[in-house]
C-alpha cells in the first residue's frame, strides 16, 4: 500500500508549492547531489535512502527564486558541498544557499538568473542508485534546436584562426594531426550529421574494469568526428549533447529531426556478460525484430538508458507515440543498412569487427522516420585491452577518421537529395 499522498497547495502571493508526503516518522538520508548544467536545462538530483521523501517547492520572484525544503533531514556534507557546485556558464543557477531551515528541515534556495519552469519528480532506486528526486529547471520557452545549432554555427565561424575556441567549442583533436583525406566534396548541397553520444549525466553507460566510463569517451569520439566533419566541403555536425549531461532519447530523435539532419550516427562503447567480447559493431533499426539474440539484448541495454538517466514520465513528449505510429520505416531501413556497411568497411581497419555485417533490433533512439540512423558501438569497454585503446586519445582520433571516411564512402555511393525533394 502506498502510505504517500501528493498535495497542492497555493502559499502566500499565488506561489505554487508541491508536496510528496509520506508515513510520519520517516527519516530520510542524503546520500549524495548532483548538478548537470546543460544549454536546454539544469538539472539537480538528490540521491537518498528509504524511497519517499518528504519535499515542498516554492517559485519567488523578486528577485527570482527556487525554494527547495527537505523534511526529516538534518544538513550533513554533501548537502554543504552543493553550493561549490555552481558554474559560472550554469544559464539558470547563480548561486545556491543550503542551510538547516528548521530542528528537521533542510532549505535550499536556488538564486536563478531567468525565469524558470521547474519539473520535479522521484525515481525508484535502479542500477546503480538510490531513490532520487529530481529537479529539472527548464527556461519558460523551450529552447529550439535549430536556433541554438545555427548561432552555434556563428560564433565558430567567428572565431578568428589560430584563437582558442571557448571550452563549449574546443576541439579536442587540437594540435594532433589529422588524416590526410581527399577533400573534394563528395556531397554537391550541404549536409548535416547528427552525432549523438550515447548516454551522459546520470548515465555513465557501461563502466570499464579500470573506471571508464562509457558517456566520456564517446562524447570525446563525437566531438573529434565533428571537428573533421566540419572540415569537410558542404557538411556540418550537430551534437545531440555537447557535455556531460542527460539528454531522453526521443529528444535526441526530436532534435535530429529539428535541424534536419541527413544522418544520424549515435556513438557508443558495449559492455558484455564476458570480458573477452572484442570488436566493434554497427547497428541499425529493425522492424520485425532483432536479428540476433545478441543484438536485442543490446537494444535492451540501451533503450534502459531512459531509465537509469532519469526520465519524468509524467512530461514525455507525445509525438513520440505518433511517430512510432506514422513511420514509413522501409526506406529508412533500407538507407541505414547501406550506411552501416559503408561504416563497417572503414571501422574495421581500426579495431577490427565483432560481426561483419549490420545487426538490426528495435534501438529507440534509431526512430526518426526520414533520417538513415546508425547505432556504432566503437569497442568493448567491458574487454580490459579494448577499454584502454577507448582511454587512448590516438585511438579515438583513429575511429573518429574511420567514421568520417564511412560517412564520404556512404554519400559517394548515395548523394543526397535536393532539399525540397528530401522534405516532400
Amino acid at each position: 500500500m502506498d502510505r504517500r499522498r501528493r498535495q497542492v497547495l497555493i502559499g502566500a502571493g499565488g506561489t505554487l508549492l508541491l508536496s510528496l508526503v509520506a508515513q510520519p516518522g520517516m527519516a530520510a538520508q542524503v546520500i549524495g547531489i548532483r548538478l548537470w548544467p546543460a544549454p536546454a536545462y539544469t538539472r539537480i538530483t538528490i540521491e537518498h535512502e528509504p524511497e519517499g521523501l518528504v519535499y515542498s517547492t516554492q517559485l519567488l520572484k523578486e528577485p527570482l527564486r527556487f525554494v527547495l525544503d527537505l523534511e526529516g533531514v538534518t544538513l550533513n556534507p554533501a548537502l554543504r558541498e552543493l553550493t561549490a557546485r555552481v558554474t559560472n556558464n550554469d544559464p539558470f543557477i547563480r548561486a545556491i544557499r543550503v542551510a538547516q531551515f528548521q530542528p528537521r528541515v533542510v532549505r535550499l534556495v536556488f538564486e536563478l538568473k531567468q525565469d524558470i519552469n521547474p519539473q520535479v519528480f522521484s525515481l525508484p532506486a535502479v542500477a546503480q542508485y538510490q531513490a532520487r528526486l529530481v529537479m529539472d529547471l527548464y527556461p519558460t520557452v523551450d529552447e529550439d534546436p535549430l536556433f541554438h545549432f545555427l548561432a552555434t554555427l556563428e560564433r565558430e565561424r567567428a572565431v578568428p584562426p589560430g584563437v582558442a575556441r571557448s571550452p563549449e567549442f574546443s576541439d579536442p583533436s587540437q594540435n594532433r594531426p589529422t588524416a590526410k583525406a581527399d577533400r573534394r566534396p563528395v556531397v554537391s548541397r550541404l549536409v548535416t550529421i547528427a552525432l549523438d553520444p550515447g548516454h551522459g549525466g546520470e548515465d555513465p553507460g557501461a563502466i570499464g574494469k579500470r573506471g571508464t566510463f562509457e558517456k566520456d569517451v564517446v562524447l570525446s569520439i563525437a566531438h573529434r568526428l565533428k571537428h573533421l566533419i566540419d572540415e569537410e566541403p558542404n557538411m556540418r555536425a550537430y551534437l545531440t549533447r555537447d557535455g556531460d549531461y542527460f539528454v531522453p532519447l526521443h529528444m535526441r530523435v526530436r532534435r535530429a529531426r529539428r535541424v534536419q539532419a541527413d544522418l544520424f550516427v549515435s556513438i557508443h562503447a558495449d559492455a558484455w556478460i564476458s570480458p573477452t567480447a572484442r570488436g566493434s559493431s554497427v547497428y541499425a533499426l529493425s522492424e520485425k525484430g532483432a536479428s540476433s539474440s545478441a543484438a536485442r539484448w543490446m537494444a535492451n541495454r540501451e533503450n534502459s538508458a531512459d531509465l537509469i538517466g532519469g526520465l519524468n514520465i509524467r512530461h514525455k513528449d507525445p509525438s513520440v507515440a505518433e511517430m512510432l505510429l506514422d513511420m514509413s520505416t522501409t526506406a529508412q531501413i533500407k538507407d541505414s543498412l547501406k550506411l552501416g556497411r559503408a561504416m563497417l568497411t572503414e571501422i574495421g581497419g581500426v579495431n577490427g569487427l565483432h560481426k561483419p555485417r549490420v545487426e538490426q533490433a528495435g534501438f529507440a533512439v534509431l526512430r526518426a522516420p526520414e533520417i538513415p540512423s546508425i547505432l556504432v558501438e566503437t569497442a568493448f569497454i567491458s574487454n580490459p585491452d579494448e577499454e584502454a585503446r577507448l582511454r587512448d586519445e590516438q585511438y579515438q582520433q583513429q575511429m573518429a577518421e574511420a567514421l568520417i571516411a564511412g560517412i564520404r564512402r556512404y554519400f559517394r555511393a548515395n548523394p543526397p537529395l535536393a532539399r525540397s525533394q528530401k522534405l516532400s
